[in-house]
């Protein structure tokens, strides 16, 4: 999440809500072997709120919903990733300062936790562990209370190894890395007010 913020802007972009769609990777070593996970899938939804608390400074909570399914000539499985993340939000608009007025760079980063649930003959495979994730956006706006932006994003999980015998097979605890595109809405104020 984001803000385009300048000096003279007092109450301007606080608090906005965003909502993008895209494509993740799972890193490989995520998954028990004989299971494979295609290099792209589709989809990830990302939804959440931000709050600034200064011009450089802000916070966001953001909820992750990704799909994730086998690779072709592998064993058949598909599971449901998701994740929810409390994140810092720092403004990096000073550093790009050659940037025109309506675009932005952002960065956010913190912790949260990830919930794998697989689907079909896995299902009761369930697992949840802690992650730390880290990202930067790109944002370009579009009017006084809208911008779309483009973020990538690194989703390190804190799981332990599993032991298919006693675990069971279909389920991923590794690493997530995620492309989404969409759009950011302003909810007190706009992006770029003069």
């Amino acid at each position: 999440m984001s803000s385009f913020v300048t000096f003279s802007q007092g109450d301007t972009s606080t608090f906005k809500a965003q909502l993008a769609l895209g494509l993740n990777s799972p890193l490989k070593n995520g998954f028990v072997s004989g299971f494979e996970g295609k290099t792209y899938n589709f989809p990830t939804v990302n939804l959440g709120v931000q709050y600034m608390f200064k011009p450089v400074l802000g916070a966001k909570l953001d909820f992750s919903f990704n799909r994730i399914s086998n690779q072709n000539n592998t064993q058949e499985f598909k599971l449901n990733y998701t994740r929810i993340n409390l994140q810092a939000v720092y403004n990096a608009n000073k550093i790009f300062s050659s940037l025109r007025q309506n675009k932005g760079v952002f960065a956010h980063a913190g912790p949260g936790i990830s919930m794998i649930k697989p689907l079909g003959n896995f299902a009761q495979n369930k697992t949840s562990f802690l992650n730390m994730m880290a990202g930067i956006e790109y944002h370009h706006g579009i009017s006084s209370d809208l911008s779309v932006y483009v973020d990538v994003s690194y989703i390190h999980g804190f799981a332990k190894d599993f032991a298919p015998i006693s675990d069971g097979f279909g389920a991923f605890n590794g690493n997530l890395l995620t492309l989404t595109i969409g759009a950011s809405i302003s909810l007190s104020g706009c992006y770029y007010c003069e």
